[in-house]
């Protein structure tokens, strides 16, 4: 993270999902496989223990979305990608200050007129990393700052 430009993800939410969508996908197979050997007296066809393996694959996909936040910033500006891979891409100019309030999961950049965007990359549970992704930011909106009469 230095220099002048840094990307940020998040580390913890990654592993997590990584882990999740993996658990989903084994949980959903075994599943599965063991369709059709139940005794419930319905009836389970080749068809149905595939649509199992699909909707965990499915749920898997989604769990992965939480791996996905990113943030770029550089001189110009910063841009934010969060969890549905929607990226807003913000002058310094444009961005007031770059904050972590009190019991906040993530942190954000604050904009005018009493709004904010919330940096899914930047959080809590990431601790030193997200201090350090935090003051690379701040020192970042410092410097596009600093050349402002």
């Amino acid at each position: 993270m230095t220099g002048q430009s840094v990307v940020i993800r998040p580390l913890r939410a990654a592993v997590m999902s990584i882990v999740l969508a993996v658990f989903l996908v084994i949980a959903f197979t075994v599943v599965a496989v063991l369709l059709r050997g139940s005794n419930t007296g319905a009836i389970f066809e080749v068809s149905d223990q595939v649509a199992m393996v699909g909707i965990g694959i499915l749920l898997a996909g989604g769990a992965l979305l939480f791996a996905t936040p990113r943030v770029r910033a550089d001189t110009e500006g910063v841009e934010v990608r969060n969890v549905i891979f929607l990226t807003r891409r913000y002058s310094w100019l444009d961005v007031i200050a770059v904050s972590f309030p009190d019991g906040a999961s993530f942190a954000r950049l604050e904009l005018p007129e009493d709004e904010y965007c919330g940096v899914l990359a930047i959080q809590s549970v990431d601790r030193d990393r997200a201090v350090e992704a935090v003051r690379a930011l701040r020192r970042l909106h410092k410097q596009a700052w600093a050349g402002q009469p």
